[in-house]
């Protein structure tokens, strides 16, 4: 029919179509609607680990199914690592079988950040034999091997699960490792000890077939320690310790953090757990995640969407309704933190009079025959436990009052200081153009270099700081939440040439006043300028601040000439 003036044409018909939705599981959603959700459904990854041993291992890298080592051998640990020599202007350009080198990174999962002097020994002896020296501390409480080949990955699980350690789950669309307090049942001011909770949740879920096939990986934590030190707030879920007015010490319930490109702070359920029910949410919310989590594209794949859409009071009620059959306790929320630094360095007295010992690499660069040496020396001190932090930190614990000096002069003899400058407290990174197949730009490197420079040129600052340095925009490490975060990008030097540089976020935090940093509008450095920037910003921090004033606080309040 043909439009007149007072009646326009009607609208093209459109042909009927189903909609497919969001691949929810449990609104009927099962046919896989991208390539990762159909390997898994041809396959569980976590079988995979047969065909490693009994076929891979001994026919080689060539002989590995594309679908098992792009996909499901991240169920044990294992990611084709970045080929040498390609530089960060291909990353998004080639194919990933361009971009694979022929030997793995291989992570070691250390839930609670937990290690015996034994196991750290083995770890050791593993990079030196097996990995090139290579081992660094992730900001999960992990250590990562480099250069590893799928030849020796049989014997290595063999040594690692010796001493009670696996890879088990460490990748891929799994329950990743289980962030824990450091300070765990040690630390004088603890609030509740969530140990045996991550332990039975340990134990109930990973390798756990019901729980091997999420949307995305889910990533979770729980602490007790005031210092809120497992940074709770970009977990799926994170369980903080709070004093309950009537019923005691137990846990806050977070849910939906997580940053990358869409970053979002995780929110409260408002609802307080004691701990031997800690598990038993954690299974709700975990199961919620897998049933109704979104499976159509992998960038909404993760809890933070399904949150977003849902909203707290919708999700805490599927999670009693549908899961725990029971309505939860309302609780408080966690106080203010009680110190400005979360990474436990120092020394520190325990509850029962002996001390931990917290030291800092830089930017979590170990290697192994440094970590072999860290063992002999906390042995020779007395203690038989270590702990891993969420700020690429170790502790030694169990140290005797009479020992903790000469203690730190042995560490500090294997230049991992006990008493650090803020920047090499606060400058994490991650693990970059080195090895990473999705980065742009150097990072560890960068960032060990970027500490001594600004010890030697701002050799006073002693205020705390983070700077945060990451490879891609992924934000493996947390630039959103830095006082300085470091996107890595090809940037236009003074010549107009395309050299490595990083944008520049400011002012982020975790703890006090959560949040994200704010960039400044067309701020860019290069790797060559950023020394000259950072010392450029921090001394005009020192010049403008009010007393007391921390540095996030300043950059939402200084101009954007100020921060450029």
């Amino acid at each position: 029919m043909a439009a007149t003036p007072n009646k326009p044409a009607p609208a093209p018909r459109r042909r009927p179509g189903r909609h497919r939705g969001e691949g929810q599981w449990a609104v009927g959603h099962f046919t896989p609607l991208n390539g990762n959700e159909q390997f898994k459904k041809d396959d569980d990854g976590l079988n995979v680990r047969t065909r490693i041993e009994t076929i891979y291992s001994k026919t080689g890298f060539d002989s590995i199914d594309p679908n098992d080592l792009r996909g499901r051998m991240r169920w044990w640990g294992l990611y084709t690592q970045r080929k040498p020599g390609i530089d960060g202007g291909k990353t998004a350009v080639l194919e990933p079988e361009e971009l694979d080198d022929k030997y793995f990174m291989l992570r070691v999962r250390v839930d609670g950040g937990r290690l015996t002097t034994e196991q750290l020994r083995v770890i050791g002896e593993i990079s030196q034999e097996f990995a090139r020296g290579t081992a660094d501390i992730t900001d999960r409480q992990n250590i990562q091997y480099h250069w590893i080949r799928i030849e020796d990955v049989p014997e290595i699980w063999r040594r690692l699960e010796g001493v009670g350690l696996s890879t088990t789950e460490a990748c891929g669309d799994t329950p990743r490792v289980i962030l824990g307090s450091p300070v765990a049942g040690i630390a004088q001011d603890e609030i509740i000890d969530g140990t045996p909770a991550l332990e039975e949740i340990h134990r109930r879920i990973v390798g756990n077939p019901d729980f091997s096939n999420l949307p995305r990986k889910f990533k979770s934590a729980i602490s007790g320690s005031p210092l809120l030190d497992v940074a709770h707030e970009i977990n799926d879920i994170a369980f903080v310790g709070v004093e309950h007015p009537e019923h005691g010490p137990g846990f806050d319930v977070w849910v939906g953090g997580g940053l990358s490109t869409n970053p979002k702070i995780g929110q409260r359920l408002g609802a307080w757990v004691p701990l031997d029910e800690v598990p038993d949410v954690y299974e709700g919310v975990i199961s919620i995640f897998r049933d109704y989590g979104y499976r159509r594209l992998r960038t909404r794949a993760r809890l933070k969407f399904l949150l977003a859409d849902w909203g707290t009071e919708k999700f805490r009620q599927v999670l009693e309704d549908e899961y725990l059959k029971r309505k939860l306790v309302d609780g408080p929320a966690p106080a203010q933190p009680v110190g400005r630094w979360r990474d436990h360095v120092g020394v520190h007295k325990q509850q029962d009079g002996n001390y931990y010992v917290g030291f800092a690499p830089r930017v979590g660069r170990v290697d192994g025959a440094t970590l072999t040496k860290i063992a002999e020396v906390a042995e020779a001190h007395g203690s038989g436990r270590l702990r891993t932090t969420a700020e690429q930190k170790m502790l030694v614990l169990d140290v005797t009052e009479d020992r903790v000096d000469s203690l730190v002069a042995a560490l500090e003899a294997l230049d991992l200081t006990v008493n650090p400058s803020p920047f090499r407290r606060g400058t994490m990174a991650c693990t970059g153009i080195e090895f990473c197949k999705l980065a742009i730009v150097e990072t560890k490197a960068r960032g060990a270099s970027l500490i001594d420079e600004l010890e030697r040129r701002i050799p006073d600052f002693d205020e705390p700081i983070t700077i945060n340095i990451n490879g891609c925009p992924n934000a493996c490490a947390r630039i959103q939440v830095a006082d300085i975060g470091l996107k890595g990008q090809l940037v236009l030097d003074e010549n107009g040439e395309q050299v490595e540089g990083y944008q520049v976020h400011l002012g982020g935090a975790l703890g006090l006043d959560a949040g994200f940093g704010r960039k400044v509008r067309g701020l860019k450095v290069t790797s060559a300028e950023l020394p000259d920037y950072i010392e450029r910003v921090v001394k005009r921090f020192q010049a403008e601040r009010e007393d007391g004033e921390r540095f996030a606080a300043w950059t939402a309040r200084a101009s954007e000439e100020a921060l450029s």
